[in-house]
Order: C-alpha cells, then sequence, then structure tokens
C-alpha cells in the first residue's frame, strides 16, 4: 500500500486545485470541482492518508507550472517525478506514452496503442487515460479519437476542459470557460 506524504490545494486562473504526493513523487492532481468543499472531499477520497503539508521543491515546481499552463503560459512537466505504484501496469505504459507528447501536438489512442506494440489496444488506452490520477502533469488532454475528436476527458468540465487545455498549449491563452 502506498503512504500518502502530502497534500496541497493552491489557488489557479480556473479555481482551487490539488496535488498530492509520496517520497518517490506525485500521486494525485485534482481540477477544481464546482466548489472547493467538493475538490477537498474528492481528495480526501483520494488520498485518505495525505495530510496538509508544505510540498518539497519538485512538487512546488509541478504546481507553479499548473498555475502558468492554467495562465496561458507553457509549461514543461516531463522532468516531474511521478509516483505511479498505485495503477496497473498496462496504465503506466500509456501515461509514459503520453507524456512524451509535446504542447500543442496529440496522438490518437490508437498512435499510442500501435508504440506499445498493440494495435488493438486502443480502447485500453482510452480507459488508462481515462482513470489518469494526474491530469496535466500526465497530458491524456493531447490524446485524441480517430480523426482527430476531442474524444473523452474524465475531469471536471469533460471535454469542453479538454478542448481549452488543448487551444491554451497551442495558442498560450489564458483558460476560461466561456
Amino acid at each position: 500500500m502506498m503512504t500518502d506524504k502530502g497534500l496541497r490545494y493552491f489557488d489557479t486562473a480556473v479555481g482551487r486545485c490539488a496535488i498530492a504526493w509520496s517520497e518517490r513523487g506525485v500521486v494525485g492532481v485534482q481540477l477544481p470541482e464546482a466548489t472547493e468543499a467538493a475538490t477537498r472531499a474528492r481528495m480526501q477520497r483520494r488520498f485518505p492518508s495525505a495530510a496538509e503539508a508544505t510540498p518539497p521543491p519538485a512538487v512546488l515546481a509541478a504546481i507553479d507550472g499548473i498555475v502558468a499552463l492554467l495562465a496561458g503560459d507553457a509549461s514543461d512537466f516531463t522532468g516531474v517525478a511521478l509516483d505511479l505504484r498505485s495503477v496497473p501496469e498496462l496504465h503506466r505504459a500509456v501515461y509514459e506514452v503520453a507524456r512524451t507528447i509535446a504542447p500543442g501536438d496529440a496522438l490518437t489512442y490508437g498512435e499510442i496503442a500501435m508504440q506499445l506494440g498493440n494495435p488493438s489496444a486502443a480502447r485500453a488506452v482510452g480507459q488508462a487515460l481515462g482513470q489518469n490520477p494526474i491530469p496535466i502533469i500526465v497530458p491524456c488532454h493531447r490524446v485524441l479519437a480517430a480523426g482527430g475528436r476531442a474524444g473523452g476527458f474524465s475531469a471536471p468540465g469533460g471535454v469542453m476542459t479538454k478542448l481549452r487545455l488543448r487551444e491554451i498549449e497551442r495558442r498560450r491563452i489564458p483558460f476560461a470557460l466561456t
């Protein structure tokens, strides 16, 4: 069982987000729910043993990157250490491929499946991304359905949030749901 080490809530241009980490790296990111109380409740369910704490420098850098991205600035998360011990092996492999997609670029679920050596696994890739515990840092918003369609997005705001994140990365504009 993974030991949760710390939890931090932080303000962004789109609302209060959260991040959780262990001694090995980031274990979770939460985009804002409809209310701060809902965001807090979700994080408490996801990481019941995590305590609010001062993040280590590497996690502070990840927070700064998330804040910058949601304000419309480019951010690079490739160096952020992740702790993915609690996710299945296939999911870890999918997340590793997703982390190689440059801001503003995209791959399809099928292209990731092909990179993993299993071209018939596009649906499994989509399911793994739908359970991504570390959105933004694992950029599931850069993965599209066949034909360039948006596909799904499990974060609050759904596909609209995904499309807006993609627009921010392409044009470096502030996030807004309107």
